[in-house]
């Protein structure tokens, strides 16, 4: 069973609570499958042995869970914390210490599938459902199924990070999972800044000849426009393949549209007037007025440098296959060239301990390797 906190008083008595407990396992829903606008919709917390589903629609001032999760006396268990954290600094300026990620445990122990339901199921015997995992979790009142989804999300995570840890630790692995989940403390919300050009990150967009590409500049808008209004995802509207459809045909009938494959004749009729327009504001723009995406050069590559991150890879990939590990997981592809760029290129250890990529355990159970790799 869970409790749904809707109040300052229970959400306050419930944190308290939990703040007395060595570890407090979290999870978040979103939205933004449904709504333009992401932001958290629930906030779940297990104990092992009590679970609180918090709905920050009924309670808008979350700042016990930012005390919670800033608690260095109590371990915070996500699995997957990334999202979550960046969401919690975005949208409340909460910042997590002394993580738990599942996730990171399950990848540094050699798991073919770190997904929670797989791990669930391995570890602790419990079989999640996947029916409401693109569920709307702004909509009120939330079902009770809908609400015990969302509460199985963290009721096991506890029993899970104990099975978990016990593996690293058979395996010798623990430390190294402690490293990388200490970073995690780091993580912030990144925001996209190139809103006006947002159009272009539509497949397809920067192939388009200039007036197709400003056709589809004025649909993006209009959609985006829309999509504020009503507070919709914006592929609810019209998704990104029919716009770069549109945009192509650039339509001056509604016969026009009608002859588009990629557009229903639902949303045709829908937006037929909303697509002419936009089409036709972008005809009518001027040479000068179109939009160019600019061609910037690939670098030159270097030869050397290639070469070194080739054998940085393979003496990589060796330990990798012996440890049982994803070679990524090991150490990712940008650690390894950010080895191959240091200069002067290192030599022994220490060297090895400046560049900031390596974490401390990749140096100890690479170290060796990488440095033959350099020579």
């Amino acid at each position: 069973m869970h409790s749904y906190i809707s109040t300052p008083p229970a959400l306050a008595e419930t944190i308290a609570a939990f703040r007395q407990e060595p570890l407090v396992a979290a999870d978040t829903e979103a939205a933004s499958f449904h709504r333009y606008r992401d932001r958290l919709f629930l906030v779940q917390l297990s104990t092992p042995t009590r679970t609180a589903i918090i709905d920050p629609l009924a309670v808008p001032d979350l700042s016990p869970v930012g005390e919670l999760l800033a608690d260095r006396d109590v371990e915070k268990v996500f699995h997957d914390a990334d999202y979550d954290l960046r969401i919690f600094d975005r949208d409340y300026g909460f910042r997590a210490v002394r993580v738990f990620d599942t996730r990171i445990a399950a990848q540094l122990a050699g798991e073919p599938a770190v997904g929670l339901a797989a791990l669930l199921e391995k570890y602790v015997g419990v079989k999640l459902t996947k029916e409401h995992q693109k569920g709307d979790w702004s909509r009120r009142p939330l079902p009770p199924a809908m609400l015990e989804y969302a509460a199985a999300d963290t009721r096991h995570l506890p029993a899970l990070r104990d099975a978990l840890a016990a593996r690293l630790r058979d395996l010798g692995r623990l430390e190294w999972a402690m490293e990388d989940f200490a970073r995690l403390e780091a993580l912030r919300w990144t925001a996209t800044t190139d809103g006006a050009d947002a159009f272009l990150r539509v497949k397809g967009a920067k192939a388009l000849p200039a007036r197709p590409l400003a056709a589809l500049r004025e649909l993006y808008r209009w959609r985006d426009t829309i999509a504020a209004a009503q507070d919709r995802a914006t592929f609810r509207i019209i998704g990104n393949e029919v716009l770069l459809a549109v945009a192509k045909a650039l339509p001056r009938s509604a016969a026009d549209l009608a002859g588009i494959p990629e557009l229903p004749s639902k949303l045709a009729g829908r937006h037929a007037a909303a697509l002419l327009e936009a089409v036709r504001r972008a005809l009518a723009l001027g040479e000068a007025d179109l939009p160019r995406v600019d061609r910037v050069p690939r670098p030159a590559q270097d030869p050397a440098l290639e070469e070194r991150v080739e054998r940085l890879k393979a003496a990589r990939n060796s330990v990798a296959a012996q440890l049982g590990l994803d070679p990524g997981v090991l150490c990712a592809r940008a650690t390894l060239e950010a080895i191959a760029r240091a200069a002067p290129p290192p030599k022994d250890r220490p060297g090895l301990a400046r560049i900031g990529e390596l974490r401390r355990w990749q140096a100890e159970v690479l170290g060796d390797q990488l440095l033959q790799a350099l020579r």
